[in-house]
């Protein structure tokens, strides 16, 4: 009686709807964890080979994911402060609400057969507040998460003037995440902005504290110099470290591959495509507002098959076009 029902519903090939990214079937929120911790265990060096440096692009939206997706990276990054300044054209000041990041992660991680991890900020409050945010991340399908030490309301780590709070209470909202997680697989990302508050020094000794505590990764924020790269490296190594490059920011710029010989084996760049996009955006619409034409542009940007293709409306009209003709609803 079940293989006539599912015969008589699913009359279709299955290869049909493999591609169908966002409606057909796609890798498991598990399995997406599981290639995340795989290409995370590159990024820490071991005696019988080096690190293996993992490229972590950030994007705002599901357009960005797509496109990280397409240029071949393992994974991609839903950043925070992009969120404020693309959703919401706002400044990076800690406005955005827990429920809005886990439905904006949801789209994000729907939009990609890549893992996705998540800014998810200060948790949004203390232990019980960061249970449920993992709680909501994991269920909109994140393959880690990011945790930070900033009092509410945090800055971005690039900013002036951040206050955090005590180590040990961080150390208590790592450990509740790791307890709230339902999936083991989950990545749990500690990072602390103790740099700006108190000196390379102290950033060092939380993140030996984050570590003991249950973080899966350290994120070491806005070191100064190659020096302190360095150290930072040395002292923590055994964990997976990760560098944010913000351009025109506070860390130097430097390789991946130079990255990795300090320590730091994800390198992030949690800003680049939007800041490129923005630049773009204000190009073209110079043009527009100049010459009141698009034409004399268009080698500036996709073309209609390109943005389409990104979007695989062929295989999505191939399989409605069949599943309707399956249904009876066309002849």
């Amino acid at each position: 009686m079940e293989e006539l029902f599912l015969s008589r519903t699913r009359p279709w090939d299955p290869s049909l709807i493999s591609s169908l990214t966002g409606v057909g079937p796609g890798p498991s929120a598990h399995d997406k964890r599981l290639a995340l911790r795989a290409a995370l265990a590159g990024t820490v060096a071991r005696r019988d080979r080096p690190i293996t440096p993992l490229v972590l692009p950030g994007a705002t939206d599901a357009l960005g994911a797509r496109l990280v997706e397409d240029a071949g990276f393992a994974a991609v990054y839903a950043t925070g402060a992009g969120l404020a300044n693309a959703g919401f054209g706002l400044p990076d000041l800690g406005l955005i609400s827990q429920s809005e990041v886990a439905d904006h992660a949801g789209r994000l991680a729907e939009a990609t057969r890549i893992p996705l991890v998540c800014d998810a900020d200060t948790g949004y409050g203390g232990p019980l507040a960061v249970m449920r945010t993992v709680r909501l991340l994991e269920r909109a399908g994140v393959a880690g998460l990011q945790l930070e030490d900033q009092e509410m309301p945090k800055r971005c780590g690039h900013f002036d003037s951040h206050t955090l709070i005590p180590a040990g209470h961080m150390q208590t909202k790592i450990a509740a995440a790791c307890e709230a997680r339902t999936d083991d697989a989950l990545v749990i990302i500690a990072r602390t902005d103790a740099r700006s508050a108190y000196g390379i020094d102290e950033a060092i000794e939380r993140g030996r504290a984050y570590a003991e505590a249950g973080a899966d990764v350290l994120f070491v924020e806005a070191p100064r110099t190659v020096a302190e790269l360095a150290l930072a490296g040395r002292e923590l190594a055994g964990t997976p470290l990760i560098v944010n490059v913000v351009e025109g920011g506070r860390t130097p710029q430097l390789e991946p591959a130079e990255y990795a010989e300090l320590g730091f084996g994800v390198v992030l760049f949690a800003n680049y495509l939007m800041r490129s996009m923005h630049l773009a955006g204000r190009e073209a619409l110079a043009h527009l507002a100049e010459r009141g034409e698009t034409a004399s542009r268009a080698d500036r940007m996709a073309s209609w098959e390109e943005r389409q293709s990104l979007f695989n409306l062929p295989a999505f009209s191939a399989a409605e076009t069949a599943l309707d003709r399956e249904l009876g609803r066309i002849e």
